[in-house]
């Protein structure tokens, strides 16, 4: 069941596309705008830093801001209704569809790298460490989108979504290096999943070739609260 609904749940977003175009063209366009031009505010604003932080964005945008928005409205017309109606749980849908967006994200995720390639992106390693700090990464703003959208009224769900989108994107060290923050919020902001994800995706494509544990924790703490809370909290209509 949760296989069948993960399957239906990529071709409706591939069918969608409004959805599309912020999920995979914009984090591209982002990694192509900011790799052409000299921003001072990027701090060392080379390729190598850029290419994780578009990777994060395209996460957050399809796990969280795209997922959220989608399964709010598909709350409020009903389909989540009738789908209480068949064998799948609440956990199944969560499953399955943090399934679904992990699919996309592979999609988005290669061409993201084969732009940063022919940019100058060069990668030394830790492809394996990148790939459970992605997985844990989708898990944590899947969570957190369902639980929004299972909890908060399809408006409300669409405000909150993009509010939170930008608040990241401009706090969340993804584009903006946290040591130009503040001393006093840097330890605060390194909590955000976005700044562990992007952080640990730095550290695993550089050349020290260590596991980035310390990310991989707070991502993993994210994924777990926001599961189990979207998980007590989803309700259906």
């Amino acid at each position: 069941m949760i296989l069948a609904q993960s399957w239906l749940e990529i071709r409706l977003a591939l069918r969608n596309g409004e959805q599309l175009v912020l999920t995979v063209v914009i984090p591209a366009l982002l990694l192509v705008l900011f790799g052409s031009i000299r921003v001072p505010a990027l701090g060392s604003g080379g390729i190598d830093f850029l290419v994780p932080g578009v990777m994060t964005v395209a996460v957050l945008s399809t796990a969280f801001t795209g997922q959220g928005i989608a399964t709010g409205f598909d709350r409020r017309s009903g389909v989540l209704k009738r789908l209480s109606a068949s064998p799948l749980s609440k956990s199944g849908l969560i499953v399955a569809k943090t399934l679904a967006v992990a699919c996309i994200e592979v999609m988005q995720l290669l061409l993201i790298s084969l732009i940063g390639r022919l940019m100058g992106w060069s990668p030394s390693g830790g492809i394996g460490s990148a790939i459970v700090l992605l997985a844990l990464g989708t898990a944590s703003f899947s969570g957190l989108g369902l639980l929004m959208a299972g909890t908060l009224r399809a408006e409300a769900t669409l405000a909150v979504a993009n509010l939170l989108f930008l608040l990241l994107l401009a706090g969340g060290g993804i584009f903006v290096p946290l040591t130009k923050f503040p001393a006093g919020v840097r330890p605060l902001l390194s909590l955000l999943p976005t700044a562990a994800l992007s952080d640990g995706l730095r550290q695993s494509f550089g050349t020290s070739h260590q596991f980035p544990l310390a990310a991989a924790v707070i991502l993993l703490g994210w994924a777990l609260v926001s599961i189990i809370c979207a998980a007590v909290t989803f309700r259906w209509e």
